[in-house]
């Protein structure tokens, strides 16, 4: 990336900060194919619950008050990693260009759930699980990302400064907002859910790995320094996370897969609303930011954020409410499956649509000056 300093004494007062250094996201081998792996712990998974059923028995039978342990330890390491990204301290950015920030928050908690709920309904109303699906595609549909959106911001070439602010915020309001959202348009629905064990579920597997995020991200910060927790730290437990994220599918088809296999075209059934779903809420925010006259940067921001779901929530609360063998945890794993080719294909749409010149938003005053001013680059 480069590296721009203003030499001018009175232009470094108007431009905050003067150096702009933003850290490049690469997806990783597992990241990358992400949706094979999907498919085959989900292959594991069911020919372990077809030919060795003892490992699914047993599995299932770990169990303290509806939480199995097994997965209750895979979705701790699959959460924790992902609430590393608050940032408290970027808060303070706010006011500097609110209005993407504020468009994203309106599509994750207005739009897209109402769209998720809505869809639901139309599509798994007449199936013989329609309970359980419609909750596990509006569990998706509530659940906006607070992790990956990072490296899909990088990988178009967005601001992260907001991306920053908005997942920060999300994962702030997650905690207040998920429990009654759901609630809401299950409600609506007539849909009968235990709304005590949603709020249980939310404070056990957000609540505390959100705190211990924050404490011990505070305590390595101090002890080693913070380019040895971005660098090192985060890394490692990222890695970790991603090992939880498919054990648990494994679990999770080893106990459920003869369900699968008596229902096999009820995970298809689920693709068709989370799919759609996705294109109505991107083309929503698309045009959105174009008919604001948002720039690129911040424009595909916005749609990458307000278009995403943060499926390890998601999984975590299903499985709490429902158990681990259901289909409202099975249905929820499809939101896992489409994720990485949805948003890739997202990041390619955004660099054409830039191309084309499709956000043609007015240039920020910092900006203006900045073009006009000595700098020197350097890589």
């Amino acid at each position: 990336m480069d590296e721009v300093s203003i030499e001018s004494s009175d232009l470094k007062d108007e431009i905050i900060p003067t150096t702009v250094i933003e850290k490049e996201h690469k997806l990783g081998f597992f990241e990358k194919y992400l949706a094979l792996w999907v498919v085959l712990c989900m292959g594991i998974g069911i020919l372990l619950s077809r030919y060795l059923p003892i490992i699914g028995d047993t599995l299932s039978g770990w169990t303290v008050y509806k939480i199995n342990i097994p997965i209750g330890i895979c979705l701790f390491f699959m959460m924790y990693p992902a609430l590393l990204n608050l940032q408290l301290s970027e808060l303070k950015k706010l006011g500097k260009n609110p209005l993407p920030i504020v468009l994203a928050l309106v599509s994750n908690w207005i739009i897209a759930p109402l769209i998720a709920a809505g869809l639901g309904y139309l599509i798994l109303r007449n199936l013989l699980n329609a309970d359980q699906l419609i909750v596990a595609v509006i569990l998706l549909g509530s659940s906006p990302c607070t992790a990956m959106v990072l490296v899909w911001g990088s990988l178009s070439k967005g601001n992260q400064e907001q991306n920053v602010i908005n997942t920060t915020i999300n994962t702030i309001t997650i905690i207040f907002l998920y429990v009654p959202i759901v609630s809401l348009l299950t409600g609506i629905q007539n849909i009968a859910i235990d709304r005590l064990w949603l709020f249980i579920t939310v404070s056990l597997f957000i609540g505390i790995p959100l705190i211990l995020g924050f404490v011990s991200k505070k305590l390595l910060v101090k002890a080693k320094d913070q380019e040895w927790f971005d660098n090192k730290y985060r890394p490692v437990v990222g890695k970790i996370s991603m090992v939880a994220l498919l054990l648990t599918l494994i679990v999770l088809f080893a106990i459920n897969g003869q369900v699968l296999i008596d229902n096999p075209l009820e995970l298809l059934w689920i693709s068709i609303p989370l799919l759609v779903g996705f294109v109505i809420v991107v083309g929503y925010n698309i045009l959105t930011t174009k008919l604001l006259k948002l720039r690129y940067r911040e424009a595909i921001i916005t749609t990458i954020i307000g278009s995403s779901s943060h499926f390890e929530i998601a999984i975590a609360t299903a499985i709490g409410m429902y158990g681990v063998g259901s289909m409202a945890a099975l249905g929820t794993t499809m939101g896992l499956f489409w994720e990485v080719p949805i948003m890739l294909g997202l990041i390619y749409l955004g660099r054409f649509l830039n191309k084309k010149n499709f956000w043609k938003g007015k240039k920020k005053k910092e900006e203006e000056i900045e073009e006009q001013a000595p700098t020197t680059e350097t890589l």
